[in-house]
């Protein structure tokens, strides 16, 4: 009897923890824990790695009064016991903590929502190769820091302490000579403020400035339709199927994105997220392909915008960072 109790105990526990699905969003998140038989604040404390006093006021609970078995306790995610940098201290087990994607939800409007997490980081953790989300699909948006020593789940979980694929590097070739090394250009996660709201982006350490464009060779007309990582998928979306052409005023936002690799991202209520468009600045005359990555941002200085572009997408445009008059095309869903 007693192997069994143990055994199941063991088993609830397990099975529980398996499914460690977020709660609420920005900075008040938590998950959910089911009290087993024996447990406490303090036990309980020390599997999640939180002061056993603060779940209790976490919860509205009096600490003398103790637990009963099959009651829900809300577990806070904070500073002291989630990360989102996979970083974890030798005597520290990390397990992924996962939100299940909804109707409508995109993975830029997942990362602003669990406190502005990079799409980078999203895309890593969850084998991702491109933007697009499934309905049902569990996504881990970070992670729970707990005690090896201390915590149940370091030992049970069936995820705890799997490594995360590192980041792949990219080399930036040089020309070598017995002074010179080829180095390897590291990447950096960074957030930058987009209209009050963000984008997270992977921004590279390299020598050229921020604000410096990638020069194109113009066409003869003064135009420049290859300007863009994402033409190619434009075409794709557009072949066969009927497009959309509107006219107004783009606005631009600050991002990382696109000085070098040309991956220029775009806002627009449009146009669904993933679907690139075709952004012409009518007084250049020269184009950008930039991809949707949600509605533009509901505030006042966004009144009257048919899209928001990156700053990179503007610099290649030559529209600077102010406003500008441009005419959008893209493919109908």
């Amino acid at each position: 009897m007693l192997v069994f109790f143990t055994f199941s105990t063991s088993s609830i526990l397990w099975a529980q923890q398996d499914n460690l699905e977020v709660r609420g969003t920005g900075t008040s998140i938590y998950v959910e824990h089911i009290v087993t038989p024996k447990e406490n604040f303090f036990s309980v404390g020390r599997m999640f790695n939180i002061n056993p006093k603060e779940l209790a006021s976490f919860n509205h609970l009096h600490f003398a009064s103790g637990l009963n078995i099959g009651q829900v306790l809300k577990i806070p995610l904070s500073k002291n016991n989630f990360t989102q940098e996979e970083i974890a201290q030798p005597n520290e087990a990390l397990i992924p903590v996962y939100h299940t994607v909804a109707s409508g939800e995109t993975l830029y409007r997942l990362g602003v929502n669990y406190n502005k997490v990079s799409l980078a980081s999203l895309k890593k953790w969850n084998h991702l190769v491109s933007d697009e989300l499934n309905v049902g699909h569990r996504m881990i948006i970070g992670f729970l820091k707990v005690d090896k020593a201390q915590s149940l789940l370091a030992n049970e979980h069936p995820m705890a302490n799997v490594p995360i694929a590192p980041e792949p590097k990219e080399e930036k070739p040089i020309e070598k000579s017995p002074e010179v090394k080829t180095e390897t250009t590291k990447a950096i996660q960074t957030s930058t403020p987009v209209n009050n709201t963000e984008v997270a982006e992977t921004k590279p350490q390299a020598s050229q400035p921020q604000n410096t464009s990638v020069t194109i060779t113009p066409t003869s007309n003064g135009s420049n339709d290859s300007a863009g990582y994402f033409k190619n998928l434009y075409e794709r979306q557009i072949n066969g199927n009927r497009t959309s052409d509107k006219s107004g005023t783009a606005g631009v936002f600050k991002s990382t994105s696109g000085w070098q690799d040309k991956k220029y991202y775009c806002f627009s209520n449009d146009a669904a997220a993933g679907t690139v468009l075709k952004i012409k600045d009518n007084v250049t005359g020269k184009s950008v392909y930039a991809k949707v990555l949600d509605a533009i941002p509901d505030i006042s200085q966004n009144d009257g915008l048919v899209t928001v572009i990156s700053n990179s997408a503007a610099e290649e445009l030559g529209a600077g960072d102010n406003k500008f008059d441009c005419s959008v095309t893209f493919a109908k869903q």
